[in-house]
């Protein structure tokens, strides 16, 4: 037997000895996914809460590790006023639910003043942004559809993965990361 022949042979012995294998593994992932859990309140799906921009923490309440990606799901604990600036995410519809406080969402060109209970869709590639208004603490559960990079980007945040780098390599990781700032804050005396 020619010895390019063997190794041919050989290639497609260990693909299919191996094949089951993947096979399993690919099924144990799935079914790990219909397996249920309780995240307590007030506290992180695994106990290590994200910390970001002096006080404000996301709690994970269903990671992008539980859904292979399909959803994120985040309890943020905002202490002071302002939020992120107006972006888009590329691939990510966004939906906020409002637990505590008050908060001023842009999405498009509409302003949303909402309190605990409203809720709010942005369809991805809208442009879109939060502000926290008043002195109470607010607090607002966050949905990814699908999740994207979004756990991971907050979770570098959190890491101090950009802070105090300039502004050009912040906007390269927000795109690294599936979305792009379109412009500042919102500015509350502006917005109605």
């Amino acid at each position: 037997m020619k010895r390019n022949t063997f190794l041919r042979i050989l290639s497609v012995t260990g693909a299919a000895i191996a094949s089951p294998f993947s096979s399993i593994a690919t099924n144990f992932a799935k079914l790990q996914q219909k397996i249920g859990f309780k995240t307590d309140a007030g506290t992180d799906r695994f106990q290590k809460p994200i910390n970001l921009f002096d006080g404000d923490t996301f709690y994970t309440k269903v990671s992008t590790k539980d859904t292979n990606g399909d959803l994120y799901v985040y309890e943020s604990s905002r202490i002071k006023k302002g939020g992120p600036n107006l972006h888009l995410h590329y691939h990510q519809d966004e939906w906020w639910y409002i637990l505590e406080g008050e908060f001023i969402i842009k999405v498009g060109d509409k302003i949303y003043h909402v309190k605990p209970g409203d809720s709010v869709f942005g369809p991805r590639g809208v442009p879109h942004a939060f502000s926290k208004v008043g002195e109470s603490v607010g607090r607002m559960l966050t949905t990814f559809q699908p999740a994207g990079k979004m756990e991971e980007c907050f979770i570098a945040i959190s890491e101090g993965q950009m802070k105090g780098k300039p502004e050009a390599e912040q906007d390269e990781f927000r795109k690294q990361h599936g979305f792009e700032r379109v412009g500042p804050p919102i500015d509350i005396l502006k917005a109605f």
